[in-house]
C-alpha cells in the first residue's frame, strides 16, 4: 500500500489524488449574479447537503489552482448572498461540461451554454429551466480556508424554494432517484451516471439489535467465498438462529431442495456451500443463507 503525505507532493497532485478517491460527487450547478445583475452559471463538484434544520448544502467555488484567480461565483455571492443550485442529469452533462469553461469576466454561461434562464421566486439569480430540480438558496455565510492556489470557499445555503418537475416522483410523492438519471464527478475527466445497473437498493441494518460479523461461525468470517459484503449482509441480522430453527430447517424440504446435487457436511465441501449462500444472499435471502450456513455446520 502506498502512503501519501500532502505535506510532501505538491498542491495539483494531492488535488487530483483527493479528487480521485471521494467520488463520486453530486454537482452543483450553482446560478448567481453580480450587483450589476449580470448572471453566472458555474458547475462545481465540491458539493453535499449537510443537515435540514436549518436546511443546509454547501458548496465550493476554490482558487484556480493555476493562477490562484477567484471564481466568479465566489466574487457574486459576496456581492448577492443568493444562488440557485440546479441539479445535473445526463441529459444536459455536456451543456453543463461547456459552462465549466473559463469565460471572459461578465460572460452570460446560460447562453454560451445553451441553457434557459427562467426567474426565481424568492432569490434573484435566475434557475435552469432544464434541470429537473432547482433549489433557490440563501447564503448564510462563506468561509474562506485558505489564500493560496487550490484554497476552497466553502459557501453555506441555505434552502427557501425548491421546484422539482413532476415527473421525478413516485406513487407515494417522493422524489425518485432512479428518475433523474443524475450524474456525479470523479477524478480527471470521469463522471458516472446514477442510472440503469448503476443504481442498487441497500436497506438499512436492523436498528441497534443487528448481531454484527463478529457473531458468525468461524468457518463464516474466514470463507475464501463469501465477500465482505456478504459478511455485511448476514451481520445486519437482528437475531442469530436458535437450535430450533436450526434443526427444523435441518429437516426441511427447503434444505434438502438446496443442496440436491451437493456433497456436504465435510471439510473439503465447505466451498460449495458457502457458494450456495453467496447464492442466496445474492437473491435476498439472507435469512435462508444464515441458517444453511449454519445448518449443515453444526449437522457437520
Amino acid at each position: 500500500m502506498t502512503t501519501i503525505d500532502p505535506n510532501n507532493i505538491p498542491s495539483h497532485i494531492l488535488h487530483r489524488y483527493i479528487l480521485s478517491a471521494v467520488a463520486p460527487r453530486p454537482i452543483a450547478f450553482a446560478s448567481t449574479l453580480d450587483a450589476k445583475g449580470n448572471p453566472n452559471l458555474s458547475p462545481f463538484s465540491c458539493f453535499n447537503a449537510f443537515g435540514v434544520n436549518p436546511s443546509t448544502l454547501i458548496f465550493s467555488p476554490s482558487r484556480t489552482g493555476r493562477s490562484n484567480a477567484l471564481k466568479d461565483t465566489y466574487l457574486n455571492v459576496k456581492e448577492v448572498p443568493e444562488v440557485v443550485i440546479n441539479v445535473v442529469t445526463y441529459s444536459m452533462v455536456e451543456q453543463m461540461n461547456l459552462a465549466s469553461a473559463e469565460f471572459e469576466h461578465g460572460v452570460d454561461e446560460f447562453l454560451k451554454a445553451g441553457f434557459t434562464a427562467i426567474p426565481s421566486e424568492r432569490v434573484r439569480p435566475f434557475r435552469v429551466k432544464e434541470s429537473p430540480i432547482q433549489i433557490e438558496c440563501r447564503v448564510r455565510d462563506v468561509i474562506e480556508t485558505g489564500s493560496g492556489p487550490g484554497a476552497a470557499n466553502l459557501v453555506i445555503c441555505e434552502v427557501v424554494l425548491i421546484h422539482a418537475s413532476d415527473e421525478c416522483f413516485d406513487e407515494n410523492g417522493n422524489i425518485d432517484s432512479a428518475k433523474l438519471d443524475l450524474v456525479g464527478r470523479l477524478g480527471g475527466d470521469l463522471y458516472v451516471r446514477a442510472a440503469g445497473d448503476a443504481l442498487f437498493s441497500l436497506p438499512k441494518p436492523e436498528g441497534r439489535a443487528v448481531v454484527g460479523v463478529d457473531a458468525l461461525p468461524f468457518k463464516v468470517r474466514l470463507s475464501r467465498v463469501l465477500t465482505g459484503n456478504d459478511l455485511g449482509r448476514l451481520g445486519s441480522v437482528k437475531a442469530m438462529p436458535d437450535m430450533k430453527e436450526i434443526e427444523d430447517f435441518l429437516k426441511s424440504n427447503e434444505l434438502k431442495k438446496l443442496l440436491d446435487g451437493h456433497l456436504c457436511y465435510y471439510d473439503d465441501e465447505v466451498d460449495e456451500i458457502h457458494s450456495l449462500a453467496r447464492d442466496l444472499i445474492a437473491e435476498g435471502r439472507d435469512r435462508e443463507a444464515l441458517l444453511l450456513l449454519m445448518a449443515t455446520e453444526h449437522a457437520g
